[in-house]
């Protein structure tokens, strides 16, 4: 991969000219920046996303995965390849949250991220954090990563139809809170908001986004957190018999749905 030239849009970044050596994000221009960082931001982005569209879609993992874990990639041969490639119909994406990454060689994070000497950052270099965070804390509300990530996607896989099949956010399970408190969950709406106007703006930019699914409609059973964290537009009541209950969240997307929501701004 030739650096010096200008690379398409990865992980919210505009690459631009090395001699340049500034990346511009959301109206945020960085510092310099070297080749290595450059590098070390298309491997992440690489590992995290190409490792499982590359192989249906072109037969095999990037050449960077290949270069870096060698033999303890499975190998495929041509009929596999034939085989593999372009057998789906559409790519179902569950998004919920954005980072930044920085180079790091002793990162204090889980071991995936300490063997790629990356941290995850979510703060701009002025201090200022990229985003408000929802309940869970690896959620933060960043809406114009789904917009940059649904581009990416068309521009590598030549424009494949795309379902999101699963965006939203949590709220803590606060047992102190009203009823009347726990269905005015603003700070949902907002997401939902936020996240439809990107997925909005890529249909413009030509993506072939066919479906759009929040998660939850439920409160649910939130795999380690338990019952702790609710992601619902419908509150469950779990100390009377689960009735359920629709929050402010739901009664929106009814709206929108209706057409009854401002063309364009999802209000």
């Amino acid at each position: 991969m030739n650096l010096s030239k200008p690379q398409s849009t990865v992980m919210g970044l505009e690459f631009l000219r090395l001699e340049d050596a500034k990346v511009k994000l959301q109206d945020v221009t960085w510092p310099p920046i070297t080749k290595s960082w450059l590098m070390l931001l298309l491997l992440m982005f690489i590992e995290e996303n190409s490792r499982y569209l590359d192989p249906i879609y072109f037969g095999d993992y990037p050449e960077s995965m290949r270069q870096r874990l060698g033999s303890d990639l499975p190998t495929f041969s041509e009929k596999d390849k034939k085989f593999i490639k372009n057998k789906i119909d559409f790519i179902g994406l569950n998004h919920y949250t954005s980072r930044l990454i920085a180079h790091h060689q002793n990162p204090d994070d889980v071991y995936f991220y300490k063997v790629q000497q990356m941290e995850r950052v979510e703060k701009w270099s002025s201090g200022e954090s990229i985003g408000e965070r929802a309940a869970s804390e690896w959620l933060v509300i960043v809406p114009w990563g789904l917009h940059k990530l649904l581009n990416y996607i068309v521009k590598k896989y030549n424009n494949p139809v795309i379902y999101v099949t699963e965006n939203g956010m949590d709220d803590e399970d606060d047992q102190s809170a009203t009823i009347d408190q726990v269905l005015n969950d603003t700070k949902r709406v907002g997401y939902f908001k936020g996240y439809l106007n990107s997925v909005a703006q890529a249909i413009k930019d030509g993506a072939d986004v066919r479906g759009y699914f929040a998660w939850s409609f439920l409160d649910n059973f939130e795999w380690a957190m338990g019952y702790t964290k609710r992601f619902g537009i419908v509150y469950v009541d779990y100390k009377d018999g689960l009735s359920r209950h629709p929050k402010a969240s739901a009664l929106w997307f009814s709206r929108l749905l209706k057409g009854e929501a401002a063309e364009n701004s999802y209000s």
